[in-house]
């Protein structure tokens, strides 16, 4: 790979140029030893844009829901881009890019950037190069991120180590709200939506929600959101309206609160130890041997640990 003119994609991802911006989150996936320069390129213009998870099971309709929340933002003047996380293919590694091809109607919309990532195995739904393409995203002044990650259960809860708002789809006859808080979502639902609203079922679904929301906060003091449960429509944009508009109120109480600022503060947090694990591993390689002299009770794991980090790897 030649020289990579970091400067000049900046300032053309700054200027809207899709080209630019696609190249710089390429970067980011493949690792390239220009992300340094290119983080330190991009800090000074992030910060701004908002971001919103979208996370639920497989079929309550998540890219159907993402195609009608852009089209919602761009009538309100807002730039907007979307990572849609998909399962990494067998046999390429790279995405299925199912998502891109369900959100065509935006292909001609030069407010619109869609990319799809690669989970390339993780099991938490996102790739591991999502923040840094944030960071892109951001500093290239979109004003909303929207980040659809893989519905694999469980294990979505890593969505809200990057979003501002989370937003949580269910839909009727795909596990009512009890069965979404033993799914541990309850907990990490910023809004929930019961999309499919013209399905049977619907009125029962929100309430089981609303009820088990309640359950959940009658123990806890200091301020408190309560998640709002919106019901939609989204394939006919019905109720979308209404989730922008919860969206905002959820930012507003953020903002009042102060955990707009802590949610950013942990999500750097996280992205500086993701990056000095990540680095560890790089420079050390695979631990076995290692391993190998805990298991045979040469080494305890704390003392394996602190020659890791030494690099004291004979001793």
């Amino acid at each position: 790979m030649g020289a990579v003119d970091v400067a000049g994609l900046v300032g053309r991802a700054r200027d809207a140029e899709p080209r630019a911006v696609a190249r710089l989150i390429s970067l980011v996936e493949q690792g390239s030893s220009a992300l340094p320069e290119v983080a330190a390129a991009l800090a000074p213009f992030t910060g701004n844009a908002q971001v919103v998870g979208i996370t639920g099971a497989p079929g309550v309709g998540k890219s159907t829901s993402t195609n009608a929340l852009v089209r919602a933002f761009r009538t309100a003047g807002k730039r907007v881009a979307v990572i849609a996380v998909d399962p990494s293919s067998p046999f390429s590694g790279g995405a299925l890019l199912g998502d891109r091809v369900r959100m065509g109607d935006h292909a001609t919309d030069e407010g619109v950037f869609i990319r799809s990532m690669a989970t390339r195995g993780h099991l938490g739904g996102l790739s591991w190069a999502t923040p840094q393409a944030l960071r892109v995203l951001d500093a290239a002044g979109f004003d909303v991120v929207l980040v659809e990650t893989v519905g694999v259960g469980q294990s979505e809860i890593e969505v809200v180590a990057l979003a501002d708002t989370t937003l949580v789809l269910l839909a009727p006859g795909m596990g009512d709200g009890i069965q979404a808080a033993k799914a541990g979502i309850l907990e990490i639902a910023d809004v929930f939506v019961v999309n499919k609203a013209d399905r049977d079922g619907a009125d029962q679904t929100a309430r089981d929600l609303k009820y088990m929301i309640s359950l959940g906060r009658r123990d806890r003091s200091g301020p408190l959101w309560r998640p709002p449960v919106v019901k939609t429509v989204a394939a006919s944009a019905e109720g979308v309206d209404a989730v922008v508009e919860a969206i905002a109120a959820h930012q507003a109480w953020m903002a009042e609160h102060g955990e707009l600022a802590a949610r950013r503060l942990r999500r750097a947090g996280a992205e500086i130890e993701a990056i000095a694990v990540d680095r560890v591993r790089t420079r050390f390689g695979p631990v076995d041997a290692l391993a190998g002299r805990v298991v045979a009770g040469e080494l305890d794991p704390f003392a394996a640990a602190e020659q890791l980090i030494s690099g004291n790897l004979r001793a």
